[in-house]
């Protein structure tokens, strides 16, 4: 009886040793990389010029209805530099498409900043901004005459900055234009 326990501690232990000689030691994940995320805002700037309406006339649309995030540029994460504010004027033709993205005071921004929000604003989509004119009848009642569609410029903020090693962008809308 005394062998049997002799013999079960030692294949316990044994089993134990064997156990232990196949445990492996894991390596620690490496962290994650750094990612940017990004959002924007409409400035605001009253020397833009707008669109007015004659009497008799509506406009509608001109609203985005596609408007991904910029990516803060790959080429930066390591840096992680200082935050960056970026102003945009983005030229949205009749069709709703963005034409043309014109940075503006950007002469001091690192040069991937501006195509970073150049490539994400060339893929926004908006709803084209529709003018309708409309009259009245002898009795009072309105009808439509005809309608047109008309480009428009919109300028936006774009924000990149990096927190905790992690970098962040931001984008906002600067104003409404013509």
């Amino acid at each position: 009886m005394a062998r049997l326990r002799y013999l079960g501690c030692l294949s316990g232990t044994t089993l134990l040793l064997i156990l232990a000689g196949c445990a492996q030691v894991r390596p620690m994940p490496s962290p994650p990389p750094n990612q940017g995320e990004s959002s924007y805002r409409l400035a605001s700037e009253q020397s833009m010029q707008h669109y007015s309406l004659p009497i008799g006339s509506t406009a509608t649309g001109g609203v985005p209805l596609k408007h991904p995030s910029p990516i803060y540029p790959p080429s930066l994460l390591t840096l992680c530099p200082a935050p960056v504010s970026l102003k945009a004027l983005l030229i949205v033709g009749t069709d709703g498409m963005v034409s043309e993205v014109r940075a503006i005071d950007a002469t001091s921004i690192d040069p991937a900043f501006v195509a970073a929000v150049r490539t994400a604003t060339q893929q926004w989509r908006f709803e084209p901004l529709q003018f309708n004119h409309w009259a009245a009848d002898a009795n009072g009642h309105s009808h439509d005459v005809d309608s047109d569609t008309k480009p428009f410029s919109l300028t936006y903020t774009f924000n990149f900055a990096c927190h905790d090693g992690k970098p962040q962008t931001s984008a906002g809308t600067a104003s409404t234009g013509t």
